[in-house]
């Protein structure tokens, strides 16, 4: 099966997707995921079982595309006025949204239906995106900033981490201690 767009559909294609995410998000909170099917989906969302096996695959690879849209940020991260105020009220955000529940229900989601790591890319794509607009406004107010890649290895990966296989220590300390590790090395 080829891969799905990372761009959002338009038209028709986008109110099928919209439909059927819906429908995911109300029957996991109507049902629970553990009985969920197709079929139901499909009937929630008024169209045929076909049209999702056909965009999706199966159910765990639609679970794992409205995971990927739920994980999506909604905003951009708060301008508090310097890099390390910044980043650490991102940190922080991302490690309680990322450690929640349902977040963690997202991570897995996301994780078990991407045969190809696409959707753990666009996962941390959106994680890159917010570093960057942070990195973006300070480097505008004239600090020193460090390089993208260095912050995801420094801040987002150790998150990640301790959620998936270490979940003792996830609180807004831990953010900031990775924060100023990251900031450190400027």
């Amino acid at each position: 099966m080829s891969p799905r767009p990372m761009t959002r559909p338009g038209g028709r294609s986008a109110r099928v997707q919209e439909s059927v995410h819906a429908a995911v998000r109300e029957l996991v909170a109507e049902v629970g995921r553990d009985v969920l099917t197709v079929p139901m989906v499909a009937a929630r969302a008024g169209v045929t079982p076909s049209t999702v096996y056909r965009r999706w695959g199966d159910l765990q690879e639609l679970l794992s595309d409205v995971a990927v849209e739920r994980l999506r940020p909604e905003t951009g991260p708060a301008d508090l006025g310097s890099l390390r105020d910044d980043l650490e009220a991102w940190a922080e955000q991302f490690l309680d949204e990322m450690a929640s529940p349902s977040g963690r229900a997202y991570i897995r989601d996301a994780l078990l239906g991407d045969p190809d790591g696409t959707n753990a890319g666009q996962c941390s794509a959106y994680a890159a995106e917010q570093i960057d607009a942070v990195r973006d406004r300070a480097a505008r107010r004239g600090e020193p900033v460090p390089d993208t890649e260095a912050m995801m290895d420094d801040i987002v990966a150790p998150i990640m981490y301790r959620i998936l296989f270490r979940p003792g220590r996830l609180d807004a300390g831990y953010a900031r201690e990775l924060v100023a590790h990251a900031l450190n090395r400027l």
